[in-house]
């Protein structure tokens, strides 16, 4: 991975694809724009262009290039809303050092398992009604031969409990 230039940082980390921005101006609601930036960084991580601490950072990262995208989103949690733009331009120094300590974490956030139990996690503090439809969009986007399997151990899963 190694060193790169402040250029090449600025175009690998900061700018979206293009087919991204495209996609995601096809797309009506701001949140399933965002889910276009979301996708974006979860395949970088998948490809190796850098790693993330957590499915959370990887979230917020994605959400955040959308928002410099301009996508109309509210403010991060905790956060107040950036102004437009300072004029200023970024320091190469902290891109550099923010994009080699990202290089340096693990890939393992963007794996389908934790995307599957931060999904989970998330529906569970919006409640009961909410968890229950993710679960019912995990069982469609599963397929047969996954549900078939899925079933198989639940049975095996209560079968070991009774006894």
């Amino acid at each position: 991975m190694g060193s790169h230039s402040p250029a090449e940082i600025q175009k690998k980390f900061d700018m979206p694809k293009k087919n991204t921005r495209q996609t995601a101006a096809q797309r009506k609601t701001p949140s399933t724009q965002a889910g276009e930036y979301v996708r974006e960084e979860i395949e970088h991580i998948r490809q190796g262009k850098h790693g993330a601490r957590s499915t959370k950072q990887a979230i917020a990262i994605g959400l955040s290039k959308a928002r410099r995208a301009g996508v109309n989103l509210p403010p991060p949690p905790g956060g107040k809303k950036a102004p437009k733009a300072t004029g200023r331009k970024p320091s190469p120094t902290r891109s550099r050092a923010a994009h080699q300590a990202l290089e340096r974490e693990g890939r393992a956030a963007a794996s389908p398992a934790a995307l599957a139990d931060h999904a989970r996690m998330s529906a569970r503090q919006r409640g009961p009604a909410a968890l229950k439809s993710a679960a019912r969009k995990a069982v469609r986007t599963k397929g047969t031969a996954g549900r078939s399997a899925a079933a198989q151990k639940a049975a095996r899963t209560r079968a070991r409990n009774r006894s």
